[in-house]
C-alpha cells in the first residue's frame, strides 16, 4: 500500500492556523459534558431518597430539602447544557470565518479548470453543513457518548444483575450505530454526488434559459433535471430508510431495555435485594445513559456528512497551502517573453497548444487570427496566467508568471474575455475590479479610453447605476466596452482582448482601435485575438495559430497583404504558403 504523502511545513503551518485552539476548546467541551452527565444523576438520586427516605419517614423537611437540592442541581445541568450549546454554535461561526474565504477562493478557480458552477459551489455549502450540524443536536450526543460509564456505574452499584443488563443494551445500541455507518456510507457519498449533478443540470438550465424559451425545448430541459432529481432521490429515500429504520429499532430496543430493566428490579425487589426507589433510579439512569447513542443514531446521517465535508475543506486548505509567498517585484515596463510554452487542458490532460514562442516590446502590439479551436483563446489563458503552462513560461520583464503575487499580477494585466461576464454591482466598482476605495480619475480615464464614459454619465445614476445579474440591463455591444474599459483600468501594461469587436458597432470598433493606440502610446503591450480584420488596425503585429501551433509571426503588412490577396482557396485549417514567410523562432 502507498504510504500517505507527507505534509510540507507550510502546509502543517496553515492547518495549525486553521485549528489553532480547538484542542482546548474541544477539552473544556469534554469537561462541561462529565459535569453535565454527573449532574444527570440528580433525577435518578432523588427519586430514590424520594421512594426510599422522605415516603418511609413521612417527613415534609426532608421532601422539601431534597426538592430544593434537586432544582438547584437541575438548573445547574441547564446552565451548563447552555453554555455547551453556545460553544458549540461558535466554534461553527469560527470555522465558517476562517474557511469560508478559502472555500469561495477555490469556487473562483475551480470553473476556469472545467468544474460546472454546482461543483464549484459545493465547497461552500460543505461550511454551511459542518456549521450546521455543530449547531445542532448532534455534538452533544458524541460529547455524551463517553460519559455513559457513569451510569453504567451507577446502576451496577444499584445492582450488577441490572447492570450487566444495561451494559448489553448499550452496547447493542453501540453495533447497529457501526451497522448504521457502513451501510450508509457510500450512499450518503453517491447522494452527494447525485445532488451535485443536479445542481449543475438546474444552473446549466437557469443560464440557458433565453435559448430554452426561443426554441421551445425547456420541456426537455426540465425531463433532464428530472432524470437526474430521480437519482437523487432514490439514493436519498434508501440512505434516509437505513438511518431511519435504525433509528427506529433503537427506540424499541431503548423502550424494551427500560421495561427489562423495570421488570428485574421489581423481580429483585420481590426477592428483597433492590429497594423500591431504586427501581426508578434504574429506569431514569438507564434512560439517560442510552439517550446518546439514540440521539446519535438519529444524527448519524448528519455527522458522516459533517465529517466528509470537512475533510474536503480540510484538504482544501492544504492544496492552498504555498511553500512561499513571492517577492513583490517591480512593475514591468519592457517585454513580454513566450518561451515554447505547451499547454494542456486541465482536468483532461489534452495538450491544445505546442511549443508556442514569441516576444513582445513594449509599444507593439499583437493581432493573433486562425481558424476556430486553432488555440487562440487557450493562448490567451497561458498568457494571462488562467491556464498554467505545461512546459515553457511566460515571462514579464524576465520574471515568470508564477513569480508575481497575484493581486500585483492583476495591476499589470487587463483581459477581456470572449464571453463578457460583468460583476452584480456598480458601473464604478465593475470598472475599479471592485477597489475598496477606487480612484474616480483613474475610472474616468478608463471609460473614455473605452468610448463608454458619455453612456454611463446619461444614466439616471451614473457611474453608480447598478447593473443586475450579468449586467443584464445593457446590451451586448454596451456589456463589452465596459469590459474594456475594466480591462484598461490602471494602464495596465499587458492588455489581451479576446474578440474585443464581436458585439460592438462602428463607433464602438473605433474606440477600441483609440484604446489599443493608446496602450502603445503609453508603453503598453496590447495583444488581440481577432476573426475580423477590423480589430487589427492599430496592431503592428501578426500571428497566425492553427492546429494548436503558431506558424507564423511578423509584421502585420508582412502576414496580412498574402492572406488577403490570395484569391486561391485554401483547404481547412491551413493558410497560404506565402503567409509562412515569417515563422517564430
Amino acid at each position: 500500500m502507498a504510504k500517505p504523502k507527507e505534509l510540507t511545513p507550510a502546509k502543517r503551518r496553515r492547518l495549525a492556523e486553521l485549528t489553532r485552539g480547538f484542542r482546548s476548546i474541544v477539552l473544556f467541551l469534554f469537561v462541561v459534558s462529565g459535569m453535565i452527565n454527573v449532574l444527570a444523576l440528580t433525577g435518578s438520586v432523588y427519586m430514590m431518597q424520594i421512594y426510599d427516605r422522605a415516603l418511609t419517614s413521612g417527613s415534609i423537611p426532608t421532601l422539601m430539602m431534597l426538592s430544593v437540592l434537586a432544582i438547584g442541581l437541575y438548573l445547574f445541568q441547564g446552565a451548563f447544557d447552555v453554555v455547551r450549546s453556545q460553544v458549540l454554535v461558535r466554534v461553527g461561526a469560527r470555522i465558517d470565518r476562517k474557511i469560508a474565504p478559502l472555500a469561495h477562493r477555490v469556487a473562483i478557480d475551480m470553473p476556469r479548470f472545467g468544474f460546472s458552477t454546482s461543483e464549484a459551489l459545493e465547497r461552500g455549502r460543505d461550511v454551511d453543513t459542518v456549521r450546521g450540524f455543530l449547531g445542532s443536536q448532534g455534538p452533544s450526543a458524541l460529547f455524551d457518548l463517553p460519559w455513559m460509564p457513569i451510569y453504567l456505574a451507577f446502576i451496577y452499584f444499584l445492582h450488577p444483575m441490572l447492570g450487566a443488563l444495561t451494559f448489553a443494551g448499550a452496547l447493542v445500541l453501540v453495533v447497529l450505530t457501526v451497522v448504521s455507518e457502513v451501510m450508509t456510507r457510500r450512499l450518503i457519498v453517491s447522494t452527494r454526488k447525485a445532488a451535485t449533478e443536479r445542481n449543475g443540470i438546474a444552473d446549466c438550465n437557469a443560464r440557458n434559459a433565453e435559448v430554452l424559451k426561443a426554441m421551445g425545448f425547456a420541456g426537455r430541459a426540465v425531463g433532464r433535471f428530472n432524470e437526474a432529481n430521480a437519482e437523487h432521490l432514490d439514493l436519498q429515500t434508501r440512505a434516509n430508510d437505513i438511518t431511519g429504520g435504525f433509528a427506529a429499532v433503537s427506540r424499541v430496543l431503548r423502550m424494551v431495555l427500560q421495561s427489562a430493566l423495570l421488570g428485574l428490579g421489581a423481580y429483585l425487589t420481590i426477592k428483597g435485594e433492590l429497594s423500591a426507589g431504586a427501581i426508578i433510579a434504574v429506569s431514569v439512569a438507564s434512560a439517560r445513559a442510552l439517550a446518546p447513542v439514540d440521539l446519535a443514531i438519529g444524527n448519524w446521517k448528519a455527522f458522516i456528512a459533517a465529517r466528509m465535508a470537512y475533510q474536503r475543506l480540510r484538504d482544501t486548505v492544504i492544496a492552498l497551502a504555498s511553500a512561499d509567498e513571492p517577492m513583490r517585484l517591480p512593475d514591468p515596463t519592457a517585454r513580454l517573453s513566450v518561451e515554447k510554452i505547451t499547454v494542456a487542458v486541465p482536468g483532461t490532460g489534452q495538450v491544445v497548444l505546442s511549443e508556442v514562442a514569441f516576444e513582445l516590446e513594449a509599444g507593439q502590439a499583437l493581432g493573433i487570427i486562425g481558424p476556430s479551436a486553432g488555440g487562440k483563446t487557450t493562448l490567451v489563458r497561458a498568457l494571462t496566467g488562467i491556464w498554467p503552462a505545461l512546459r515553457g513560461s511566460v515571462r514579464l520583464d524576465a520574471a515568470d508568471l508564477t513569480q508575481w503575487r497575484e493581486d500585483d499580477l492583476g495591476r499589470h494585466i487587463g483581459y477581456l474575455p470572449q464571453e463578457v461576464a460583468l460583476m452584480d454591482t456598480t458601473m464604478e466598482e465593475n470598472i475599479c475590479r471592485l477597489e475598496r476605495q477606487p480612484d474616480s480619475r483613474k475610472v474616468i480615464e478608463a471609460a473614455k479610453a473605452a468610448g463608454v464614459h458619455e453612456m454611463i454619465v446619461r444614466l439616471p445614476e451614473g457611474y453608480r447605476t447598478r447593473l443586475g445579474p450579468q449586467g443584464c440591463a445593457l446590451s451586448a455591444g454596451q456589456r463589452q466596452r465596459i469590459a474594456l474599459a475594466r480591462a484598461l483600468y490602471g494602464n495596465p501594461f499587458m492588455v489581451v482582448m479576446d474578440e474585443p469587436n464581436s458585439n460592438l458597432d462602428g463607433e464602438g470598433e473605433a474606440a477600441l482601435t483609440a484604446a489599443i493606440e493608446g496602450i502603445r502610446a503609453r508603453g503598453g503591450i496590447a495583444i488581440v485575438i481577432a476573426h475580423r480584420p477590423s480589430a487589427l488596425v492599430a496592431v503592428d503585429l501578426v500571428a497566425i495559430v492553427q492546429a494548436g501551433r503558431m506558424v507564423a509571426f511578423g509584421k502585420k503588412q508582412d502576414i496580412m497583404t498574402p492572406v488577403l490577396q490570395s484569391s486561391a482557396p485554401t483547404p481547412a485549417g491551413t493558410i497560404p504558403a506565402e503567409a509562412q514567410m515569417r515563422r517564430p523562432a
